[in-house]
């Protein structure tokens, strides 16, 4: 019996001994208690649920049945909907306008980007080697990429996708810390929390420094064993995190949830909607992303239009919807990045989102409309052009997949 079609929930005046409760209206991580999932021994244990949360949810095959007199429905999908939009609107506290243009915010982000890449990979090498993570380095690295992040988010977007190495740990956290803080700057949420946000992207993945590095480079799926060894890296993570003086519960929280998903099928407790913290739910969407559109040893990388797509079609399942769209809001049907074809036959790669025309990017046009190299590539602003230069109305057609017809964004514009 799957373990969801096995819960009731019920009001916490229903909750006797016996009982084994499952899941909290609440994250566990809030709660005093150790385990996901208690099996009640004792009237304090009642007690402290009671204080704790209005309903829980108790497994009858583990646990006692309960009376069905305390039995809980759950809410109509209406007011669930209309409650986690709310929840979302509520993390607006301020809205951040653009301060330099993306070329101008690129010649400092270089810099950035570069100090911030190194700390990453002395990082991981001292957690490696055994040694405690330098959470002071990493922050200061944090705090320079969210200056830049808000001056200008799409200078340090653009460079990761043109920088891309072949270490996906180190390029993976850089992945995170960068679209968990352009994403919460969408969001409109204050700078402490953008730290916060970015820190637990670094983090999200360090417990992979303590897996084998045979697991870890394989190119193949991983067996079922093997998958479950490969999950323990959240736990690897917060021991590490416990082990770190002055890291911010919230981190730990994000961490430890950016794998659980919104229909319950995430790990390591089966999470399900809003018992997932939000910014949890944020991680796990930055996360998905950035793995996608990355190259790991077992899937090539998808492009980000693809990849937009993918999470376009999980919204309502693994990902809550209203910050999926937000997301996609984020960074464009076509993100900075991507490959696409224009009507009038041309390829081009995006190098700007504009807010208000998400499908009118900003793009540095590489093939003639024959498929043919262009001698120098040109800036284009669709934002403000119409048409083409024979006068026919010009937008774009359609996203491409990485590589197409050739096309190495890194080669082009750093070799």
């Amino acid at each position: 019996m799957d373990i969801h079609t096995r819960e009731v929930r019920i009001g916490v005046q229903g909750l006797t001994l016996g009982m084994y409760v499952s899941r909290l209206d609440r994250p566990w991580l809030e709660t005093a208690f150790l385990m996901q999932g208690i099996k009640i021994t004792s009237e304090d244990e009642i007690a402290m649920l009671q204080r704790l949360c209005n309903h829980v949810w108790v497994d009858v095959v583990l646990g006692t049945s309960p009376n069905p007199r305390f039995l809980a429905f759950d809410e109509p999908d209406a007011v669930r909907q209309s409650r986690a939009a709310a929840e979302v609107d509520a993390l607006r506290k301020t809205r951040w306008e653009p301060q330099l243009d993306v070329q101008a915010e690129l010649r400092q982000a270089e810099a950035v980007h570069a100090t911030l890449e190194a700390s990453i990979e002395e990082v991981m090498t001292d957690l490696h080697e055994g040694k405690r993570l330098d959470l002071e380095r990493l922050k200061d690295g944090v705090d320079a990429m969210i200056d830049s992040i808000l001056r200008n988010p799409t200078a340090f977007v653009w460079l990761k996708e043109m920088k891309r190495r072949d270490n996906y740990a180190y390029q993976h956290a850089m992945g995170c810390a960068i679209w968990s803080a352009s994403f919460g700057r969408h969001l409109g949420l204050e700078r402490a929390e953008l730290q916060l946000l970015a820190l637990a992207g670094l983090l999200s993945d360090v417990g992979k420094t303590r897996l084998p590095e045979g697991l870890l480079h394989k190119r193949v799926p991983l067996s079922p064993l093997e998958m479950e060894q490969a999950r323990k890296h959240v736990e690897h993570g917060l021991e590490i995190i416990d082990a770190t003086p002055g890291l911010s519960p919230k981190i730990r929280e994000i961490v430890a949830t950016h794998h659980e998903r919104h229909d319950g099928s995430g790990y390591p407790w089966n999470l399900r909607g809003g018992d997932i913290p939000i910014f949890g739910r944020i991680m796990g969407i930055v996360d998905s992303y950035d793995a996608m559109t990355s190259a790991r040893p077992y899937a090539a990388s998808r492009s980000p239009h693809q990849a937009v797509n993918e999470l376009y079609q999980q919204r309502g399942t693994l990902f809550q919807a209203e910050l999926v769209e937000q997301f996609i809001q984020n960074c464009g049907i076509y993100p900075t990045g991507s490959l696409v074809e224009l009507s009038n036959g041309q390829v081009a790669v995006v190098t700007d989102v504009h807010s208000l025309k998400r499908l009118r990017p900003r793009v540095m046009l590489l093939l003639d409309a024959d498929k043919t190299p262009l001698q120098q590539f040109r800036v284009l602003d669709l934002g403000e052009t119409d048409h083409d230069d024979k006068g026919q109305p010009l937008s774009v057609k359609g996203g491409l997949p990485s590589g197409a017809y050739g096309i190495d964004p890194v080669e082009l514009f750093l070799h």
